[in-house]
């Protein structure tokens, strides 16, 4: 849960991606560098969840438990829905940190977008 600390609020992360956005935006206002700066933590979030699903998808898969074997795509989306919410709630206790609802539905997102990924290969590869 390194990234959920105050280490990766968004005072922490704005140290190096703000002046990357500057560098690569000198011209850009102050409102254009915050939105691009919230796009980058968003789509962190996105990413990050792809990954777990389709990690979780993976595993549970070629797991030895009939159960988590025959349901992979649905396990692995509950999986990464509790760590999604347990996550945001983690970060609604720290000072320097908000717990969102809208994270966790970007959280989810990326997961499903992972493990549609994956079928959609599955699919492709009996054919």
């Amino acid at each position: 849960m390194g990234f959920s600390t105050g280490g990766a609020s968004m005072n922490r992360t704005s140290r190096f991606i703000r002046p990357l956005l500057e560098f690569l935006f000198p011209e850009a206002p102050e409102q254009t560098l915050l939105l691009y700066h919230g796009i980058i933590r968003k789509s962190a979030h996105f990413i990050e969840y792809a990954i777990l699903a389709a990690l979780a998808h993976r595993a549970f898969r070629g797991s030895s438990r009939t159960l988590l074997a025959s349901h992979p795509f649905l396990i692995a989306l509950l999986s990464a829905a509790i760590v999604a919410v347990a996550d945001e709630t983690y970060q609604s206790f720290d000072p320097s940190r908000t717990g969102s609802p809208i994270d966790v539905l970007i959280d989810l997102s990326g997961a499903l977008a992972a493990l549609a990924a994956a079928r959609f290969l599955a699919r492709r590869r009996e054919n």
